[in-house]
């Protein structure tokens, strides 16, 4: 089966990729995006993808083999943009692609350990790069430090108590002993989202320090944007979206002192201006499809 990535057609819009452009997809996953991107820039247009998933990267080489000629694919996180694009001693690009989070197929497949639907290792790292696993932080993190993850990054009124039941019963090697126990200490009748989803989510953006590589990629994806080019980003949860917003928002202001008084040291114009005044969602019938499109945010900018 293809796999659709979230928000298909609205990124290629985003971008209005153009004949011998040159484009980044900075999270590559099966290559979904970057085959739009490629289609659309044809015959000449080039595309780097980077990803850390080796699994993501061997599934998108298959992908994007039609276009072997004009893609670049890199087993790397987006935070090494710069890095890649002197490799290639590319000056400038025409368009970049951000589709935060885990991937669908991530998600899919039980021994990474991304689903408490499912029964597997406790892992959720994103590359074999990645320091700790999700097993390492529940089996050794002090109780008021793993309250603090959970509440910070999973925004769970909970925390305290899943994270003293995590202490309690540690140690855990499967995300199914894992799920039980946060079951048992916030059952939350009633209530539609299952109780370990976000516990899971915070441990998913610890591991990976996916709140930090938002903040470091966003600046070298506008600079390295020619006049004219766009950046788009996909964000799955309000801790990103919140990141992407401000700082699309801090670019998009003029720095200007008034007369007769000096506020700003460095006054600057805008450096860019947003496409999209609201975010962009997905559709009732891609979220019927696609359930995890549900939460998916679209927001572009131009370079001015």
């Amino acid at each position: 089966m293809t796999h659709i990535p979230v928000l298909y057609q609205e990124i290629i819009h985003a971008l209005q990729p153009q004949r011998a452009g040159r484009y980044v997809d900075g999270t590559l996953g099966a290559g979904g995006h970057a085959r739009g991107i490629l289609e659309a820039c044809s015959p000449d247009g080039l595309l780097l993808g980077l990803d850390l998933d080796p699994q993501a990267l061997a599934l998108a080489r298959e992908t994007l083999a039609p276009y072997e000629q004009r893609v670049h694919l890199v087993q790397a996180s987006h935070i090494t943009l710069n890095q890649q694009l002197a490799a290639l001693k590319w000056d400038s690009i025409d368009g970049i692609v951000l589709d935060l989070g885990a991937s669908s197929m991530q998600f899919d497949n039980a021994e990474r350990g991304f689903s408490f639907m499912q029964d597997g290792p406790l892992d959720m790292r994103f590359g074999p790069s990645a320091l700790q696993s999700a097993a390492d932080l529940v089996n050794t993190l002090a109780q008021d430090d793993l309250a603090d993850l959970i509440f910070r990054y999973g925004e769970d009124r909970d925390a305290r108590r899943i994270a003293r039941a995590i202490v309690e019963n540690r140690p855990f090697h499967t995300t199914r002993e894992l799920v039980a126990v946060i079951e048992k200490a916030s059952p939350r009748r009633g209530d539609r989202m299952h109780p370990a989803t976000q516990t899971f989510q915070a441990l998913r953006i610890a591991v990976n320090d996916e709140l930090a590589a938002v903040e470091k990629t966003l600046p070298q994806a506008v600079a390295a944007l020619r006049s004219g080019g766009r950046c788009a980003v996909i964000s799955f949860h309000s801790l990103e979206d919140r990141i992407v917003k401000d700082y699309f928002r801090e670019l998009g202001k003029d720095i200007i002192n008034p007369p007769y008084e000096r506020i700003y040291e460095v006054e600057r114009k805008a450096i860019i201006k947003n496409i999209t005044k609201k975010p962009i969602v997905a559709s009732e019938a891609e979220t019927k499809d696609n359930p995890r499109a549900r939460s998916a945010k679209l927001r572009v900018v131009e370079k001015i």
